[in-house]
């Protein structure tokens, strides 16, 4: 007989799952030719991944775009850089592959020889301050405002905002709904902001569900940023330490 869950984890996991079928019935049309759902085929992993939640809540919740494709693309987990993921989370478990495929963005699961350096940057200063994975999931979890990557022809990374405004409005509605529950469910204290897209839809989350949570921005660690390549730890600790959560 399965162990039953309880708390915020199940909670998590139920909410995930919804999240995961609503935006799987979504349609894009060109320039996307190719949309991942890796709450599909690395649901194991992901599944996992909300297991190390709270399962009383947390303190702060850090938000990022969307799935990168050497990092959640692969793993399952947000900004999920493979060592991060495998060696300090302590995940390993199959993933599947996405149908249809992108012949130039194969998932390899954790196999995956490539490196997300966002999320090598992200999960590393983490890493840097509680050496022990636990110890951050105490009191923080990471989430993803959209859980699809999109992929041009060229193979070319294509992000939520440059989707067409009917198609973004369709998944903007699922997206707020999935975040407005997260926060339900893990209370937190504070809100931060990987990058202004997400700030942006964690203030619109707030505000239309009229919750008291203290929301902050950090300098997102994508190499694209050309600050983001000048010391991204030392700026994003500065950040965190400012708005009073480190």
């Amino acid at each position: 007989m399965a162990k039953k869950r309880n708390g915020s984890r199940n909670s998590l996991i139920d909410a995930a799952a919804a999240l995961r079928d609503e935006v799987d019935v979504l349609s894009f049309s060109e320039p996307v030719t190719h949309v991942y759902n890796p709450l599909q085929y690395a649901w194991r992993s992901h599944q996992t991944y909300l297991n190390l939640a709270n399962d009383k809540g947390v303190r702060v919740v850090l938000l990022g775009m969307n799935p990168g494709p050497w990092g959640m693309a692969q793993t399952g987990v947000p900004f999920g850089e493979i060592n991060a993921v495998r060696d300090w989370m302590g995940i390993d478990v199959p993933v599947d592959h996405p149908s249809p495929e992108h012949p130039k963005r194969p998932v390899q699961g954790f196999a995956c020889e490539k490196s997300e350096v966002s999320g090598r940057r992200l999960w590393g200063l983490f890493q840097q301050k509680y050496p022990k994975s636990k110890d951050f999931f105490k009191n923080h979890f990471v989430t993803n405002y959209c859980p699809l990557v999109f992929m041009e022809e060229s193979a070319r990374n294509r992000t939520p905002d440059k989707l067409a405004a009917s198609e973004r409005e369709k998944l903007t509605e699922i997206c707020d709904r999935h975040l407005s529950r997260l926060l339900e469910i893990l209370k937190p204290q504070y809100a931060v902001g990987v990058g202004a897209y997400a700030e942006n839809c964690l203030k619109r989350v707030i505000e239309n569900g009229n919750v008291e949570i203290s929301l902050s921005r950090i300098l997102h660690p994508s190499p694209a940023s050309p600050a983001a390549n000048k010391d991204w730890s030392g700026t994003a600790t500065k950040q965190l330490k400012s708005a009073g959560i480190w």
